[in-house]
């Protein structure tokens, strides 16, 4: 990237510009884009200049002033704060401006966050799981009409009243949801002295009908006409194409493919080091067809960053994927293929009955899935019908 052009920097931002310019050139932007964003930065510093106002001053409240007085000068770009972001997120990481401030609303949120905080810190719970949990927390706090003074006095027949009332709202596999997640807010409150007994073994659980179903493999076929979607004449179909491939020949989750680092691939060794749920650390060895995606991507794909993560955004900044982003890629590959819509775990299933078909054992695609329970790689092969056939009985009165 070119040096800045813009020559107008002044006041209270000035010395933070080049490292500013410098961290924009390492997210991958372009010229033109970091020195539009530069531009912002010398008319926020002026702007702070004329208030009289220093880095560490600001706030989103002022911020939010000084895009009002762009709006009223007949500014017509970078009028919000999504367009500040870059420059707020580098200033807030040197430490020179203020976090933005949680703002806490309610009786409740105090509560709320510390059990937050609980989750995060004691269970190591992932960030989706967290996010439930504290909503069907706030759920049966809203319902009570005694504040959170009342919170000591939750009893086991206001638990049942509560979760009967929500059974005919929810299928069964979400009532269970709510039903773990609520065990898990009152196992908290007794840890922390909010309540004198634990009534988690209180909350009811609904029927489960685990195994019911087949498999959600798709068959073999299906995944190659996905891989063959991809162009990987681009930049952005060798990444699809070796997110898919993981996807396909190992079963990870959306989220571990996701997280994963150049530093997770042992490329002498042939491993890949994975971070699966509750921060469960496995090694999985790495097939070649795999290795040779993900290294066509690294090598004439991936985009020059700082950021570690193996898969990147195509647009700058060039930041790690998000889980959803992997859930993205597999529909927009069924779209290109003419396929119906599925989600990355049928592929984590196909993985797993791909093993199952030439004969791997249940416990050795347990390993490979990171299975704690053997009960769960058995689900994978319900759609074995030679294997069934074994323990199926005769039925009476047939040939």
């Amino acid at each position: 990237m070119r040096k800045p052009t813009c020559r107008s920097m002044s006041g209270p931002l000035e010395p933070f510009a080049v490292g500013f310019w410098e961290e924009l050139a390492e997210q991958g932007y372009s010229g033109w884009t970091a020195e539009g964003h530069l531009q912002l930065m010398a008319d926020l510093s002026r702007w702070m200049d004329v208030q009289g106002l220093a880095p560490d001053e600001i706030s989103t409240e002022r911020v939010e002033l000084f895009l009002a007085d762009r709006r009223a000068r007949g500014r017509k770009r970078r009028l919000s704060l999504r367009g500040l972001a870059p420059l707020l997120t580098y200033l807030r990481g040197l430490g020179v401006a203020p976090p933005p401030l949680t703002t806490v609303d309610g009786p409740f949120e105090e509560l709320l966050e510390e059990f937050v905080a609980y989750l995060r810190d004691e269970r190591g719970l992932a960030e989706s799981t967290v996010r439930r949990y504290r909503d069907f927390a706030r759920m049966l706090l809203s319902s009570r009409q005694d504040g959170l003074e009342g919170v000591g006095s939750l009893s086991a027949e206001e638990l049942g009243e509560f979760m009967l009332a929500r059974w005919g709202q929810y299928s069964a596999s979400m009532f269970n949801w709510v039903a773990a997640g609520l065990r898990s807010f009152l196992r908290f409150l007794h840890v922390r002295g909010y309540t004198a007994t634990s009534l988690a073994a209180t909350v009811p659980t609904g029927p489960s009908w685990r195994g019911g179903s087949i498999s959600r493999a798709v068959a073999p076929g299906v995944a190659a006409r996905l891989l063959a979607s991809c162009d990987r004449r681009t930049s952005l179909g060798r990444r699809n194409f070796a997110i898919l491939t993981v996807l396909w020949r190992l079963g990870l989750r959306a989220g571990e493919v996701a997280a994963l680092t150049v530093d997770d691939i042992d490329w002498r060794a042939g491993e890949l080091h994975v971070t699966g749920k509750g921060g469960r650390q496995d090694r999985l060895p790495l097939p070649t067809d795999v290795g040779q995606a993900i290294a066509d991507y690294c090598r004439r794909g991936r985009p020059h960053s700082g950021d570690r993560h193996v898969f990147l955004q195509a647009q700058a900044p060039y930041r790690g994927l998000a889980r959803t982003t992997v859930g993205s890629v597999v529909a927009s590959a069924c779209d290109r293929a003419g396929l119906p819509q599925i989600r990355p775990h049928a592929l984590r299933h196909t993985a797993a009955s791909g093993m199952r078909a030439a004969g791997a054992p249940l416990f050795e695609i347990g390993q490979v899935l990171r299975h704690c329970d053997t009960a769960t790689t058995a689900l994978y092969a319900k759609d074995d019908r030679d294997a069934l056939a074994v323990l199926a009985r005769p039925w009476p009165g047939a040939a």
